[in-house]
């Protein structure tokens, strides 16, 4: 019997596709649960379809099968773009591209690293298979030596190079620890703080003595020359007081330079008495600092021991909750 030529049509969604076609496996349905796996099965039917194909479609009229399945991809890739902004995933899809791409980088490697060692596998197989092939043949052995000598003489080489190449690396990685090294951590961070507040509390101890000591060899420096001057004084008053009380000229001219000394003597005491005063003040001012510092020193210690009452508390009551 005869098999009839005509085509059965069925309906495939909104699209009408000849059941033939759908049998032969050269149309199927463009279906998947994964977005991106359909996206990479059209592809590859896109590319291996035939464009003389054509289909019927109620809206877009006669269309081949590839430019039919090129814009269902087209738009599930924007269904997919919609999905993914309107549920604010862009920095995973991102981190996702990125991820993609560093492991299309490191599988690039892998396959030239892979050729490589190929690469280097055949030709010592050819190596090898050569001198079996010379053994075999019965070849001299002096020519055998030496392409044996140049063999090994270029192995030796290419070892001397890796040697020096690995050597470079390691002196640039003992660099870079010696750099590391170099930078202190956390606690050693800590201890040249101690160290440092120590010795600034040593320098300003050393400071307060060194002012301490001048200040007591400008007074004493003072004091002596008072003392010289008060001497010298004396001394010209003995030589001159019977000279000066024999005539009342020399006595008048005596008063009149005692008068001037008394005089001058009062000046420098008033100014001694200036410098006491605005040193009292200033003892004064750092004893209200003093005592000022003492009550919040004592404030702090207060507040210090509540807090760990209360941090005692507040653990006593922790564990009375958990039991």
């Amino acid at each position: 019997m005869k098999k009839s030529s005509r085509f059965e049509l069925r309906s495939f969604g909104n699209v009408n596709v000849d059941a033939s076609l759908l049998s032969s496996g050269q149309i199927r349905p463009l279906y998947n649960p994964s977005a991106i796996e359909r996206f990479k099965h059209h592809q590859k039917e896109i590319d291996h379809d035939t464009l003389g194909i054509r289909i019927r479609h109620p809206y877009f009229g006669l269309l081949s099968v590839s430019e039919q399945r090129r814009m269902n991809v087209v738009n599930e890739l924007d269904n997919l773009r919609e999905k993914i902004n309107s549920k604010g995933q862009d920095a995973a899809v991102q981190k996702l591209v990125t991820l993609m791409k560093s492991l299309k980088d490191l599988e690039r490697q892998e396959n030239h690293f892979q050729s490589s060692c190929d690469a280097k596998h055949s030709e010592i197989q050819a190596e090898i298979s050569d001198l079996e092939g010379k053994l075999a043949n019965g070849c001299d052995s002096q020519s055998l030596l030496d392409g044996l000598h140049h063999s090994l003489s270029e192995s030796l080489e290419r070892l001397n190079s890796a040697e020096k190449k690995l050597a470079a690396r390691l002196r640039a990685v003992v660099a870079i620890k010696r750099q590391i090294d170099e930078v202190p951590c956390q606690s050693e961070i800590i201890q040249y703080e101690h160290r440092f507040s120590e010795l600034n509390a040593h320098i300003q101890g050393k400071h307060r003595q060194t002012r301490k000591c001048y200040a007591t060899y400008n007074a004493l420096l003072e004091i002596k020359e008072l003392m010289l001057k008060e001497t010298s004084l004396l001394n010209s008053i003995i030589s001159q007081f019977q000279e000066a009380f024999s005539s009342p000229d020399g006595r008048t001219k005596l008063i009149n330079s005692m008068e001037g000394i008394v005089k001058g003597s009062k000046q420098k005491l008033e100014k001694v008495q200036l410098g006491l005063q605005e040193e009292e003040r200033n003892l004064n001012d750092l004893k209200e600092k003093y005592a000022a510092a003492v009550g919040s020193q004592k404030r702090c210690y207060s507040l210090m021991k509540t807090y760990q009452e209360h941090c005692a508390n507040n653990q006593k009551l922790g564990s009375q909750s958990l039991k």
